[in-house]
């Protein structure tokens, strides 16, 4: 953080899961400590992870006019909660690729037609922006 604090999360052993500030004037002393249930921790750990991996495929694609990536969320009420990738059909609708899968701090890179989407999946999906847009509408409304 620009205030010089540092931000972490703590997973214990016996699952508990705290995240953690920094003092300003001792970036090694606790300033505040916050417990995190399951749900908050996976959806912190996909924040902090899908942009960087966003940016690094949009940097890839720099030199590719047109072809852009994008986070999409499975929403708790996708009708694409506890379906597979395959049954989306994604690439035959709208030509896009979903290439990573983030899933509680986990990424599941190129997932298979056979991956089961679950509620607060973030995936990243790289396509034109009109394919992109029709990727969206799917994992909302089918």
């Amino acid at each position: 953080m620009r205030s010089g604090r540092r931000i972490g999360v703590v997973s214990h052993r016996d699952g508990d899961i705290d995240m953690i500030v920094s003092k300003s004037e001792d970036p090694d002393a606790c300033a505040a400590q916050i417990p995190l249930t399951t749900d908050e921790a996976a959806v912190l750990a996909n924040l902090l992870g899908a942009p960087q991996l966003v940016a690094t495929l949009n940097d890839d694609h720099r030199d590719m006019p047109g072809i852009t990536t994008r986070q999409l969320p499975i929403a708790e009420e996708s009708p694409y909660v506890g379906r597979t990738l395959g049954e989306t059909e994604m690439r035959t609708r709208t030509k896009v690729s979903i290439v990573a899968v983030m899933r509680a701090g986990q990424l599941h890179p190129s997932p298979g037609p056979d991956f089961s989407f679950a509620k607060g999946d973030l995936l990243v999906v790289v396509g034109t922006p009109d394919g992109l847009d029709g990727a969206a509408k799917i994992l909302i409304h089918g």
